[in-house]
């Protein structure tokens, strides 16, 4: 019987952990990113197997800021409690809430032709006030607080209610700065960078949103040698809403995500 060498290592292993698709758009049909969705996956990255590092496969146009916040800190915290460093690659495009994943890391890498950054927030909405106007539909509404239908696409927009969305917005980009200066520091050249811009990888690079151009296997080769093993985990779908007819909900999300990834070409 032939024994093992006793003094041999195991290869070094990188838990993968793919980040695609739009956050907190759900649904069967869109299945967005949410933190409660992917907290199975992101502790099994950090714990199973002893990983060298983890390595974040981004590839989001962005959507729900909460859910951004809360993906990146659960990757954060896990990473200073097992002390495992966590490097990001972005791919077509890690933007807005896709950036905001991105900085959970301790560098970031993008391919030559990604696109990011949009270090903004953004409201979007339809008056459809001269639509039933035009047909004879009467809008009937009832509330009890004088602020409880803001912004109604029924109704022609009040300045009250216009300055609260801002007074809203301006809080969330405030937490999104504040977040990007806190995980990327000195690395930061300009100060104009929050603006909700986008730059390709290279001027990215430049303004130090990223660390480098590069593509996570070869880049993870470098850094723990070309022996490195790679355990790739990402949110996996269930055989119902594999086969499940989409619903109602399912179409506005499929159409919320659209959105999102049309506003970079994609």
């Amino acid at each position: 019987m032939q024994l093992p060498y006793p003094f041999t290592t195991r290869p070094p292993l990188v838990a993968v952990l793919r980040l695609a698709g739009a956050i907190g758009v759900g649904g069967r049909l869109a299945g967005g990113l949410s933190d409660q969705s992917l907290a199975p996956l992101i502790e099994r990255a950090f714990s199973r197997g002893k990983p060298v590092a983890v390595a974040l496969s981004i590839n989001s146009p962005g959507g729900s800021a909460t859910q951004s916040a809360l993906i990146a800190a659960r990757i954060r915290r896990l990473s200073e409690e097992k002390k495992v460093p966590v490097y990001a690659f972005c791919e077509d495009v890690a933007a807005s809430g896709g950036y905001w994943l991105a900085t959970a890391a301790d560098e970031i890498y993008a391919d030559e032709n990604a696109i990011l950054g949009s270090i903004g927030v953004i409201y979007s909405g339809f008056g459809l006030q001269d639509l039933i106007a035009r047909y004879g539909v009467e809008r009937r509404v009832i509330t009890a607080g004088r602020s409880k239908s803001m912004l109604d696409p029924f109704r022609p927009v009040v300045e009250e209610d216009r300055a609260r969305i801002i007074r809203i917005m301006e809080a969330i980009h405030g937490n999104f700065i504040a977040q990007v200066k806190a995980r990327r520091g000195a690395r930061l050249v300009d100060e104009d960078l929050f603006t909700g811009e986008i730059w390709v990888a290279r001027a990215a690079q430049e303004k130090g949103l990223i660390d480098g151009i590069g593509h996570l296997v070869p880049v993870m080769k470098a850094k723990f040698g070309d022996r490195t093993r790679f355990a790739v985990a990402s949110p996996r779908r269930t055989l119902f809403q594999r086969l499940g007819a989409p619903g109602a909900g399912d179409v506005v999300a499929a159409f919320e995500e659209r959105a999102l990834w049309s506003r970079f070409g994609l």
